[in-house]
């Protein structure tokens, strides 16, 4: 029997019991399609979680932290293969009184090496990188954040009262000369020690809303002049570990080469944190999320084979005489149960079939009408706009999915399938039609 006519003795089967089948095919529809569907949030909620944690933080980024009582051996790790910059930046226990005109601002204050941080590849939203010792970079909020008195006192009223504020530095502040002194966090007033600087450039804005970046970065030839300035208007001594809280980043070549740089990090005894760790962890606990979520559809999946089995069960009752005929003419019990095992197949793929293109619906639209739901029942028209996918289907879940939808199929009705090859030709002609 050709292949052909194997599949058109299916078909005409198929044909004569349109509503069992069409019911059958639909419970395997929707077992395929709720595993699809309660994956794929498992798959959103990572992507998510990925995307954040990939905009939150520069993916070639190690932070460094040596262990107590030991210093960082810059040398060393610049030895290291595949390390391109290492960005020092020493938060200065101080805070900067920055002064431009009559509007003021005080701020954290940063020592760094420009050349590094170029290397490092520090994004700018506008200007360049400091050339000069008394060039330095603000945070992308410090213009809005220079105020006036009466801006400040108008701005603590409309914080009471939950109103915008519409005070700041409106122009461009590229070029202009700030006045900065320092003021220990204990006085009540600055030190009477200023200096003029050049701002050249702006940092990118923070990927998170809620930073308020407002920082001074300074070239780190000016420790020793910040430092004697402390000294000498303090009481109390101060201890230089106590005055510069060191952040050491080490920025790698490529994404690629971050595991690796941070292993041998650890090996030479360092404190180490880095996104590829991170993202091993996200990874790692959204594997098993996901093999949870897959293996609770897959009971859905199983639910919807009892309909199969049952089909192919009452399809080998119904057809007992005609099996008999088949079998007088020499027709193979192979060929027989071939013949069921298609029909139980046709039945998973179809079903499959209709699940994928329902699953990628459901997906799109519950990407599309949950953020505007979940923003209108919160009364937060911010949420409506946030990058947040709560479905994601890709092509490996589709691929498990179908193989185990058309797997349970077929054995579903490999059972009924076995059935008719053992069932009597004289018995079977004998049945009455």
């Amino acid at each position: 029997m050709l292949f052909k006519d194997q599949v058109d003795f299916v078909r005409q089967h198929i044909k004569k019991n349109k509503l069992r089948v069409f019911m059958t095919v639909l419970a395997a529809t929707m077992g395929c399609a709720f595993l699809i569907v309660l994956a794929s949030i498992g798959f959103g909620i990572q992507d998510t979680m990925r995307e954040e944690i990939l905009q939150d933080k520069a993916i070639t980024e190690v932070e460094v932290y040596p262990n107590a009582d030991e210093e960082l051996d810059v040398s060393q790790i610049r030895s290291i293969e595949h390390v391109d910059a290492i960005v020092q930046r020493f938060n200065l226990n101080a805070m900067a009184n920055s002064q431009i005109e009559d509007r003021s601002l005080q701020g954290n204050i940063f020592l760094t090496n420009f050349d590094e941080e170029q290397k490092s590849n520090l994004q700018l939203s506008e200007g360049r990188m400091p050339e000069k010792d008394n060039e330095i970079i603000v945070g992308y909020q410090f213009a809005e954040s220079l105020l006036t008195d009466s801006e400040r006192k108008e701005m603590e009223q409309n914080a009471e009262e939950n109103a915008e504020s519409t005070g700041g530095y409106k122009d461009s502040i590229i070029g202009k000369t700030i006045s900065l002194s320092l003021q220990s966090y204990e006085a009540e007033e600055a030190f009477s020690e200023r200096w003029n600087f050049t701002i050249v450039g702006v940092t990118e804005n923070p990927a998170r809303d809620w930073i308020i970046d407002t920082k001074v970065m300074v070239n780190e030839s000016w420790k020793d002049k910040f430092k004697e300035v402390i000294v000498s208007n303090t009481e109390t001594e101060v201890v230089e570990a106590e005055l510069f809280y060191p952040e050491t980043k080490i920025y790698t070549s490529s994404l690629e080469h971050v595991k690796s740089v941070t292993e041998e990090l650890k090996e030479k005894g360092y404190n180490v944190y880095s996104v590829s760790e991170q993202l091993e962890q996200i990874d790692v606990f959204f594997m098993a999320f996901k093999i949870g979520l897959i293996f609770i559809g897959t009971i859905a999946v199983l639910i919807s084979s009892i309909g199969i089995f049952n089909t192919m069960t009452m399809a080998v009752t119904e057809r007992t005489r005609e099996i008999g005929v088949m079998k007088a003419i020499g027709a193979s019990p192979k060929l027989i149960q071939r013949l069921f095992l298609m029909e139980s197949a046709w039945i998973g793929i179809i079903g499959t079939v209709l699940a994928v293109v329902i699953s990628y619906a459901v997906s799109f639209l519950a990407n599309w009408v949950l953020p505007m739901v979940v923003g209108a029942a919160l009364g937060d028209e911010d949420i409506q706009n946030l990058s947040i996918t709560f479905s994601l289907i890709p092509w490996q879940l589709v691929a498990i999915a179908s193989f185990i939808s058309v797997g349970v199929a077929m054995i579903s009705g490999w059972r009924p399938a076995r059935k008719a090859t053992k069932i009597d030709v004289i018995d079977a002609l004998r049945q009455e039609l």
